[in-house]
């Protein structure tokens, strides 16, 4: 597998593993369970600059030329400013209330979504692309590189263990509990 920064000629490819790795969240955002729509709206990000799901901000896992795994990344000290557009736009079009919990902050390198093409998990394609990932942001570039992990996804959190991150604390997202895992040297 290559793994490369994304294009904007990746941007629907990149809505479509967001929604994999989110998609009961996205229908919080949007308030209706409508699968069209949420790729659509994340569509909609993915395509543009300066958001927080915005090409600018993801990896891409290739073979053959094929995306097979996608991940999200964006220092914690800009969620509020790459956020901004995300929550205007969620809040005119679907859901007024909308107002999600910060789930990084400054002096975070932040993995928001990861997700690889269900044909080629478990086949260490996901590891490749987390070691990738913290090779890049932590040995390289001495940063702290942290994710949130649902308490009960047990394999992700024995990978996530297996490349070194650690428990950090819980934080809740979208009134959900989570695990908070970071990396650094």
């Amino acid at each position: 597998m290559q793994i490369r920064p994304a294009t904007q000629k990746d941007s629907k490819t990149i809505a479509q593993f967001l929604f994999m790795a989110m998609e009961d969240i996205i229908y919080q955002f949007i308030k209706i369970e409508d699968k069209e729509r949420a790729l659509n709206f994340l569509h909609h990000f993915t395509a543009k600059t300066n958001n927080q799901y915005s090409w600018q901000n993801c990896f891409i896992g290739n073979i053959d030329d094929k995306v097979i795994a996608v991940a999200n990344v964006y220092n914690g000290a800009n969620l509020q400013l790459l956020r901004l557009p995300v929550i205007e736009f969620t809040k005119s079009n679907f859901n007024p209330t909308f107002d999600p919990e910060p789930e990084t902050q400054a002096g975070e390198i932040y993995l928001d979504c990861f997700a690889v093409d269900r044909h080629y998990r478990g086949q260490g394609f996901g590891s490749k692309l987390l070691e990738f990932l913290i090779e890049e942001f932590v040995e390289k570039k001495n940063q702290v590189f942290g994710l949130l992990v649902e308490k009960e996804n047990f394999n992700a959190k024995k990978l996530y263990q297996k490349m070194g991150l650690e428990y950090v604390n819980e934080q809740t997202l979208m009134g959900k509990k989570l695990e908070h895992w970071q990396v650094s040297l």
